[in-house]
């Protein structure tokens, strides 16, 4: 199956629109992706004729909104090649996903003095739970820096690991350079518990939690083209079964007395509430857009997007980019020596260009790099060789302005 980015582009409503008088080039999906017409009419349908809350009800709207809902997580499972669909646990995102690892998994199994090996490429939502334990439970961050490129070899990380650790916490994909990190090495080359952010990864590229071998691993359902507040974590069964609830509250639970309380089986234990149902049924939809499409085919295109917009920034001898490991996904994120990034991108906008400018929620790797913060232009399936083109004229002009 090719993949014809023309006929992808047509799904996408919101790229036929101009901004400042240019037609929109939006090079900002690492942040959030845009969403589909599937998605879209998945949400206006669940709302307009088949709402009802999920689980508790015997009614026929209950029930369907319930099928519809529950129908995500075989979807997921089947993204992710997880084994069970009970391993499939929804979060709003990427970031609940780790908290509820941080608390329920981490907090009532280390000691002060147990540690946990980061990468400094991490975003927050990898390092912040993290500092949660090291305040309160005197847990040790170790910390494993990347190359000068960006790239994070696996053996790298696994020398990191001692006799105290207790879990290794690394990104698949850096949100920052695009660094594409050898997770199956890491986890097959350790007894040591793996928790995977696949937030960046899980977009661009197949994943198969099983070849992987890691104990966690989670998604974020706005980077996946469906809605905000959508997600999940993939938690392998015995790990689940050394966890304590996350959330207190409906559903989650088996019995309620006043002097005892029992908890449902998993995965419902670990979802407490009346969810994002559809939230949840529009990333359904975008996963099977995607997976229509083929991974690998999504994958290719990028892969030829990536090549094609480093061979034209590495010609503006002017701009750094910062990180550009050979295997990595199509992220640039770029400096210019006396502009600022908000600059670039302030100027950039008026061109009909959207790059995000800052720290990109990954402190320790913008010191890393020596910087404050960069212009990252992140690609998606939707766009095209021609937008790197007005890119590379969009920063031209920032460079004459400036010069």
């Amino acid at each position: 199956m090719s993949f014809d980015v023309d006929a992808v582009r047509a799904q996408f409503p919101i790229l036929g629109r101009q901004v400042n008088g240019r037609p929109l080039v939006y090079l900002d999906s690492g942040a959030s992706a845009q969403k589909p017409r599937v998605v879209i009419d998945a949400i206006s349908r669940a709302y307009e004729g088949e709402y009802a809350n999920v689980h508790r009800g015997l009614h026929f709207l209950s029930n369907l909104a319930t099928d519809n809902y529950e129908r995500v997580r075989a979807t997921i499972a089947r993204f992710l090649n997880a084994p069970r669909e009970d391993e499939v646990i929804f979060t709003t995102g990427s970031t609940e996903a780790i908290n509820m690892v941080s608390y329920g998994w981490a907090a009532p199994r280390l000691q002060a003095g147990d540690e946990i090996v980061l990468s400094v490429l991490e975003h927050h939502a990898n390092i912040v739970p993290w500092h949660f334990l090291r305040e309160r439970q005197g847990v040790v961050l170790k910390w494993v820096e990347p190359e000068p490129d960006g790239s994070l070899p696996a053996e790298k990380v696994l020398a990191a690991v001692g006799p105290r650790t207790r879990l290794i916490a690394v990104t698949h994909m850096s949100n920052v350079t695009g660094t594409v990190v050898d997770v199956a090495a890491i986890a097959q080359g350790t007894d040591v518990p793996v928790l995977v952010d696949g937030s960046q990864a899980a977009v661009h590229m197949p994943v198969d939690v099983g070849a992987i071998g890691c104990d966690f691993y989670c998604v974020t359902g706005h980077k996946l083209y469906g809605p905000s507040g959508s997600g999940a974590i993939w938690i392998k069964a015995a790990r689940q079964a050394e966890m304590r609830p996350f959330l207190g509250g409906g559903d989650m639970i088996r019995t309620v007395a006043r002097d005892a309380v029992t908890y449902a089986d998993p995965p419902l234990r670990f979802e407490a509430g009346t969810p994002g149902i559809v939230n949840q049924i529009g990333l359904g939809a975008a996963l099977d857009y995607m997976m229509s499409l083929g991974m690998e085919n999504i994958a290719a295109h990028e892969r030829e997007l990536r090549d094609y917009a480093r061979d034209r920034l590495r010609s503006l001898n002017w701009l750094q980019v910062q990180g550009d490991a050979p295997n990595k996904g199509a992220i640039f994120s770029m400096t210019m020596e006396g502009a600022h990034a908000h600059d670039i991108s302030t100027i950039l906008d008026k061109k009909g260009i959207a790059v995000r400018a800052g720290s990109h929620c990954a402190m320790p790797l913008m010191e890393f790099f020596g910087v404050n913060a960069t212009a990252r232009a992140s690609f998606a399936m939707y766009n095209t060789q021609a937008e790197v083109d007005v890119l590379v004229e969009g920063l031209t002009f920032c460079r004459e302005l400036f010069a």
